[in-house]
């Protein structure tokens, strides 16, 4: 005798994805809760490497077709079959309205996807959960419109700030097929769409961090203000991390600190950042170390003075939530520069858990030069944040807000 399906389908961009480890802590934790549910990812995993928390994740894992003519037949059958669907005609009609505002290959590729997972859900499926509200929200929309299933999502960063109003306010609408309910990590994101709802409830849900996790801090020998100073960062190359004016910021270093920087991560601007290390004279001060598994990261972590992130507004309106990086730093007991863009404050108060910088150049690099020679206040304030992580940003009290949200969709589709 087989076990019944799930009643809850969660869809994502792509699994596993070594940059998001925020989703992958949240799964492993509802499932730990009780939570039983199947993954439908867009798109097929890239990274080579994996995180110890995808291989703990038991959910069976299920791949739409990334792009519809990679599969026309299944496509086509799935075309059919979501045809016969009680709420295809009004899951075709918003299509059409959402296509009329964005006549992009990208919308036509969501609609074709949503044929697929409509068709293709199990019939004991009550409910669905996007990770982020622009694609797989979209997606899980049609789906579940056709389906006559209530949906839901988590919005987290360039999904909120980049995504156009009017998209924004049909997704937050009772009135328009709009979302079940609503989480996202920042209370910064929080505000901005409850402005926009219209029926739909958002919460408030940080991310957290389930510290069994990770080791304790280590015991960190005094370093001497004319010691070398290691500093390092985890983060996509893109625009809105920022490494663009930290490299200009690390060019301004007097010639008499003996700094290093090294950089975990992966993304599209690398050979550009690289060049401009190499033309400011400091590429032999830098280490690329590409995408690293989170045992790595931590161990550089522990091995490190500073984390830097100079996270900031991109042209598009991209810009990070609340970096889980930041936390997992925290929980090494190292000291914290970054920038007070989005929701960063919320976790770090400059002076007391760490610094928050300026994005420029000069304010970066006079913010790591105060660093380098006061160890003794960026110790205390590691310390301060190391336990602002432990009182007020664990991981339990998010995930039983959300289990609750989710029981209640399923139940009431039920």
């Amino acid at each position: 005798m087989t076990a019944e399906r799930p009643a809850l389908a969660v869809l994502v961009k792509g699994w596993p994805r070594l940059s998001e480890t925020f989703i992958a802590q949240e799964l492993v934790a509802l499932e730990d809760a009780g939570q039983p549910f199947e993954i439908w990812s867009l798109r097929h995993p890239t990274d080579t490497k994996t995180h110890p928390l995808h291989d703990r994740l038991q959910a069976p894992v299920h791949y739409l077709p990334e792009y519809l003519y990679d599969d026309p037949a299944r496509v086509a059958k799935s075309r059919t079959i979501a045809q016969a669907l009680p709420g295809y005609a009004a899951a075709y009609r918003i299509w059409r309205a959402d296509l009329r505002r964005d006549p992009s290959h990208n919308r036509i590729r969501r609609f074709g996807q949503a044929c697929v997972l409509a068709a293709e859900l199990p019939p004991e499926v009550r409910g669905l959960y996007a990770h982020f509200l622009h694609t797989p929200s979209s997606v899980a929309r049609y789906a579940a419109i056709m389906r006559g299933l209530p949906w839901s999502f988590s919005a987290h960063a360039k999904d909120i700030w980049t995504s156009p109003e009017w998209e924004l306010r049909e997704k937050l609408s009772s009135r328009t097929h709009g979302a079940a309910f609503g989480a996202t990590c920042t209370g910064f994101g929080a505000k901005h769409l409850q402005d926009l709802s219209a029926g739909t409830p958002v919460d408030l849900i940080y991310h957290g961090l389930d510290l069994t996790r990770f080791p304790a801090p280590p015991d960190r020998e005094a370093r001497a203000p004319d010691a070398p100073f290691h500093m390092m960062s985890v983060g996509r190359l893109v625009e809105k991390k920022g490494f663009d004016r930290l490299i200009a910021a690390l060019a301004l270093l007097p010639a008499d600190l003996d700094w290093h920087w090294t950089h975990i991560g992966g993304g599209g601007l690398g050979d550009l950042l690289q060049g401009m290390a190499e033309d400011a004279g400091i590429a032999a001060r830098i280490t690329w170390r590409g995408a690293c598994d989170q045992p790595e990261v931590i161990a550089a972590m522990r091995a490190a003075d500073l984390f830097v992130l100079p996270s900031r507004v991109a042209e598009d309106g991209d810009r990070d939530g609340l970096p889980n990086v930041l936390m997992e730093a925290a929980s090494q007991g190292l000291p914290i520069l970054s920038t007070p863009v989005s929701a960063i404050p919320e976790f770090i108060q400059s002076g007391t858990h760490g610094l928050l910088s300026d994005d420029t150049p000069a304010a970066l690099a006079d913010a790591m030069l105060r660093l380098a020679h006061a160890p003794d206040e960026a110790r205390r304030m590691a310390d301060a944040a190391l336990n602002r992580l432990r009182r007020d940003f664990g991981m339990d009290p998010g995930i039983r807000q959300l289990n609750t949200r989710l029981n209640a969709m399923l139940k009431g589709a039920a």
